[in-house]
């Protein structure tokens, strides 16, 4: 609550403007039934006011029935069947009114315009019937106790030093770590002084289109690619290339080498999103070999690369990098849990000191218990043996997964393998959209988005993205069975394939 004018150019006195706003959050929702307002006391010292002005304004609320008083229970907001049937009529609660366009950025009315599919993992993640959900960690398996232990003893003893501002590039211990951990695991090679830590991964690729882009410029990504780094290019102003991916990833001929030059190019080529492709070494040499060409820079989102299952390990890009072209982005909300918001950005040496005077006028620093908790999780060796136990989880996922979509639906949908991650590509086996698949089995509280939703230009082949690591083998063979029942309704545009 904000403070009441004491000399006002209306003419009511103090408790009438206190009664009249109390009203008006009652009347149009703002408050709701059940809500319990401050007490007279504190709502007088909250708002520079006597307490017997605001006892006269609540006083005049219980005349018309609008809040009701019970000893132990404080004064709350009342339920009205008149009330309620009016609030319905108009307006939803809580709902913002429409803003003009006009009010907004170019990239603002860009983005409200932009399609961002992801949005729904937030939402059916609340729900108990969504086994395929993508980029979900199983979190029952998060070793949440040892973390918890890890947070409250950091927050005891080390509270009075972080509880200050910090370093903008993230604490040296998580730094050091980082840069341990990818080493060995990526071959990344760098100094912790190259690493800045940022707000998951897409905190990462925003504050590199800021750093790196003017607007109006072009930059390029993958088609079908990840809908967030599209957002972080279009909240930069920039003009976005959709660059065809093929069998092998990002293409060049066709492609990058087609495109207008730009600065920026972002990749996922050990587990290129939403395809499930992993980018061959040839490949991989042509795209560094382009960017040297070229004059761009490769942003390299390696997001849950962690999780390799078969073939022989892969490195970065960044590792083959030999003229300082790829900047590096990971992350920990896939293989901690999402909320952390914990991400990094490898860069090149020259790029630190303008990435972080960038970063100032952003969000300055993630959290830093979380930070520091981190650092101890992995040097501890925690982190790395939570990796371990969670692959084999997410294999054997993987492998039911593959199994049941082949035995129940083979006839209609066509199963990737992954390499690598904790999500798959069921590929139709006949040409056309996927999208009324996905809505038929949302239809039947099924979770599933179709490949060409992620992409800016028509698909010669469509699929259906599905996740493997948030639900056990039972469940996953459920959520197919549901998915055969839904994908198999007659009345649907697969109607003619569908079999008793």
């Amino acid at each position: 609550m904000s403070q009441l004018p004491q000399s006002s150019p209306s003419s009511l006195p103090i408790y009438r403007q206190l009664y009249e706003r109390l009203r008006s959050g009652i009347l149009t929702g703002q408050l709701a039934p059940g809500d319990r307002l401050p007490s007279t006391r504190v709502m007088a010292k909250v708002l520079g006011v006597s307490r017997n002005t605001a006892t006269a304004a609540i006083e005049l609320l219980q005349v018309e029935g609008l809040v009701r008083s019970e000893v132990g229970s404080g004064t709350r907001v009342s339920t009205l069947p008149g009330l309620e049937a009016s609030r319905q009529a108009g307006r939803a609660p809580g709902t913002p009114k429409r803003i003009r366009e006009g009010a907004l950025s170019k990239e603002a009315q860009r983005i409200l315009s932009t399609p961002f599919p992801e949005t729904a993992y937030g939402k059916d993640a609340l729900c108990e019937n969504s086994p395929f959900l993508v980029g979900m960690p199983d979190t029952n398996e998060f070793p949440r106790e040892l973390w918890a232990r890890t947070i409250a003893r950091l927050a005891r003893r080390s509270f009075d030093s972080v509880a200050p501002y910090q370093a903008h590039q993230g604490v040296p211990e998580l730094r050091l770590a980082i840069a341990v951990h990818i080493a060995v695991s990526r071959g990344v090679r760098c100094w912790p002084e190259q690493i800045i830590v940022t707000a998951g991964a897409q905190g990462a690729l925003y504050l590199a289109a800021r750093a790196l882009i003017d607007p109006g410029e072009a930059a390029s990504m993958e088609d079908p690619g990840y809908t967030g780094a599209r957002l972080a290019l279009i909240a930069r102003g920039a003009r976005v290339c959709a660059v065809p991916v093929d069998a092998h990833g990002i293409t060049i001929p066709g492609g990058l080498a087609d495109n207008p030059p730009g600065r920026m190019t972002i990749v996922t080529p050990s587990h290129q999103f939403p395809t499930s492709v992993t980018m061959p070494l040839a490949r991989r040499r042509a795209v560094l070999d382009w960017a040297a060409s070229s004059g761009g820079l490769i942003v390299e989102d390696d997001y849950d690369s962690e999780y390799r299952y078969s073939g022989a390990p892969v490195e970065a890009l960044q590792a083959m990098d030999e003229s300082e072209r790829v900047i590096y982005v990971g992350t920990f909300s896939k293989t901690m849990y999402p909320s952390l918001r914990v991400g990094y950005l490898v860069l090149p040496p020259g790029l630190v000191d303008s990435f972080l005077a960038t970063r100032i006028t952003g969000d300055l620093h993630p959290p830093v218990l979380e930070q520091l908790a981190l650092a101890e999780f992995m040097s501890a060796g925690h982190y790395a043996r939570h990796l371990r136990r969670m692959r084999q989880h997410y294999l054997e996922r993987r492998d039911v997964l593959v199994h049941a979509l082949t035995e129940t639906l083979g006839d209609l949908l066509e199963p990737s393998v992954p390499e690598v991650g904790m999500h798959l590509v069921a590929w139709l086996t006949t040409r056309g959209s996927a999208e009324p698949l996905a809505q038929r089995a949302s239809l039947h509280g099924v979770h599933a988005l179709p490949v060409s939703r992620f992409s800016a230009r028509r698909l010669s082949r469509d699929g259906l993205v599905l996740g493997f690591s948030s639900a056990r083998p039972e469940e996953l063979r459920a959520g197919v069975r549901t998915l055969g029942i839904a994908l198999r309704n007659p009345r649907g545009a697969l109607g003619a394939r569908s079999r008793p």
